[in-house]
């Protein structure tokens, strides 16, 4: 196979199989049973159907994208700029972006050419069968649920901050879940592109006041170009960069409702360059005035009531980029149960008792088992980190360049420079996604070592105010 935006390229060597009728952009066409179920939309076609997902135009997707990607990610950029240095932040800000901006092309290929693919199960189903299609399918609800898990966290957070901790943070983590859960109801993804507008306008709201509020407050310790540190301390700082392009695990499902899927690179280089940009910025300015005493969240870098207000104002992205994770998450368990080879239910695509249901369902269980995991684990943030680097090394990177050979042939990959480089490329990537999912785990279950011998962690369900003060 090639790199093909073509969606209806099928084998002629499986002609001889029964032919059937399949709808694709309201065509009728005649292909085997198979490539029916491979070649062909999700969602079928949505002509009559009461519930229509391919809706999205590219802007509301690249809105999806932005609110998913930078909401939590922007926040641990300047203290990263504090451990690496001003040098080492540059280049990896600008360095991982561009990589990500090519993984997240060839998630569109691969798309293109299996238009069925909805998720990473899908496509672990092409690469490696059955089970290549449980083991990434269980790897990305996992990934999923623990990010959510994040935004709960998070969410109580930003509330014991802005109330001083006048209430049990346990009943802020709930509050959190519950909106969390009830804006994750909506079944398209269209329907919640419009939150994540107020999302960015949320985060970039949040952020100018804290880059105003470090101004004001005026230089705090030195700016570095370099920095001494351990391995596991400085690939820690590293993951925070790292993890912050990690959106690429929910872009099969964008894409899936999108209503020209080919207009998701314009969707993609928005995103791109607008995060790449906020990063640099934000890191720069935060890190060039509160020096070696930035911390994170970056919100946390200015006075109390600047803290306070920042937190208040940020509070949309970070439920609005929870409920986007949600949504991915529930709408892949969603999929699996109603579409069985190609085959689709009606209550996929209707307002029945039984698909309404099952939908508010799976919503629930995952934001329950979000707020016990935020809730239960001590060293949640670390323990993300261990999640993160097992999954979204190779979600945001390695898979990327498993998905190249494959659409590549090998008699292919040799035979001009440019094809040489690209070879040589994604292998690359690939070696990199293991260096990140090996070096990330060394670093995060150090931190999480250090952690206990510290004595740092609070006890499960806590009342404590957790508040940054």
């Amino acid at each position: 196979m090639t790199e093909s935006h073509s969606s209806t390229a099928l084998d002629s060597e499986k002609g001889s199989q029964t032919q059937q009728t399949v709808v694709h952009h309201d065509k009728q066409i005649s292909v085997p049973d198979k490539e029916a179920y491979e070649g062909f939309d999700v969602y079928g076609n949505e002509k009559d159907a009461q519930i229509q997902y391919r809706t999205m135009v590219w802007w509301k997707a690249a809105a999806l994208m932005l609110a998913e990607t930078i909401s939590l990610g922007i926040l641990s950029i300047p203290s990263a700029f504090a451990s690496l240095g001003i040098v080492a932040g540059c280049i990896l800000v600008i360095g991982l972006g561009v990589v990500a901006t090519a993984t997240g092309y060839m998630i569109g290929l691969f798309k293109l050419r299996y238009p069925h693919v909805h998720n990473m199960a899908d496509a672990g189903e092409i690469l490696a069968g059955p089970i290549g299609r449980e083991v990434l399918g269980a790897a990305q609800v996992i990934f999923l649920i623990f990010i959510c898990g994040s935004h709960v966290l998070t969410g109580l957070i930003a509330f014991d901050t802005i109330t001083a901790g006048v209430s049990c943070s346990v009943l802020w983590g709930g509050i959190t879940a519950i909106v969390c859960l009830v804006l994750t109801v909506p079944r398209t993804l269209n329907g919640i592109s419009y939150l994540s507008i107020a999302s960015f306008i949320s985060i970039i709201a949040a952020i100018l006041i804290t880059m105003i509020g470090v101004g004001v407050m005026g230089h705090h310790g030195g700016v570095t170009a370099h920095s001494n540190l351990t391995f596991a301390r400085g690939f820690l700082a590293v993951t925070d960069i790292i993890f912050a392009y990690a959106g690429h695990v929910g872009f099969f499902t964008f894409i899936a409702e999108m209503r020209v899927p080919e207009d998701f690179s314009k969707a993609l280089w928005f995103l791109q360059i607008a995060d790449t940009t906020l990063y640099l910025i934000v890191g720069l300015v935060v890190y060039a005035y509160a020096g070696a005493t930035t911390v994170s969240p970056a919100l946390g870098n200015t006075g109390t009531i600047l803290r306070r207000i920042s937190y208040g104002i940020a509070l949309p992205t970070i439920v609005i980029a929870g409920v986007i994770n949600g949504h991915v998450c529930a709408k892949l368990i969603f999929i699996r149960i109603f579409r069985r080879n190609g085959v689709h239910s009606k209550h996929m695509t209707s307002h029945s008792f039984i698909g309404w249901a099952t939908w508010v369902g799976i919503c629930f269980v995952i934001w329950a088992l979000a707020f016990v995991i935020a809730e239960v684990i001590p060293f949640f943030n670390d323990l993300l980190g261990v999640i993160s680097s097992i999954f979204a090394s190779w979600f945001t990177y390695g898979i990327s360049g498993i998905f190249w050979f494959h659409l590549t042939p090998r008699s292919e990959r040799w035979t001009t420079r440019w094809q040489k480089f690209k070879t040589v490329f994604w292998a690359f990537i690939i070696i990199m996604g293991a260096f990140i999912m090996v070096a990330g785990l060394y670093a995060s279950i150090n931190s999480i070592v250090e952690g206990y011998r510290a004595g740092s962690f609070s006890g499960p369900f806590t009342c404590d105010n957790m508040a940054l003060t």
